[in-house]
């Protein structure tokens, strides 16, 4: 169960960066920035659930890399962010990691 929660983690980790963009970008500014609020906290929730029995090292460096990769790709889908060879190749060596954070707590 401890792995759905950081997966949900991660999820909602990409949601707070998307809604404080689109506070810049969009008329509804109070609203996005509220929606990436309780991304936020949503997420930390979530995380501190994982941590019961993933360890933290694991359980953070898998959150933000959820995130992180997560942010690019809507990055590149919604707001047309530049995806060159390097920025794409840079974020699988992300989720390369991720995956052997997982594989190694087996």
């Amino acid at each position: 169960m401890e792995w759905i929660y950081l997966l949900l983690a991660g999820v909602l980790e990409i949601g707070w960066p998307l809604g404080l963009k689109l506070s810049q970008t969009t008329g509804n500014k109070i609203n996005w920035i509220m929606f990436s609020a309780v991304c936020m906290i949503a997420s930390g929730v979530m995380l501190y659930l994982a941590q019961r029995n993933i360890p933290m090292g694991t359980a953070y460096a898998i959150w933000t890399g959820i995130g992180a990769a997560g942010a690019f790709i809507i990055g590149i889908i919604i707001f047309k962010e530049p995806a060159s060879a390097f920025r794409v190749i840079s974020v699988s060596l992300i989720v390369m990691g991720i995956i052997g954070l997982k594989l190694s707590n087996n």
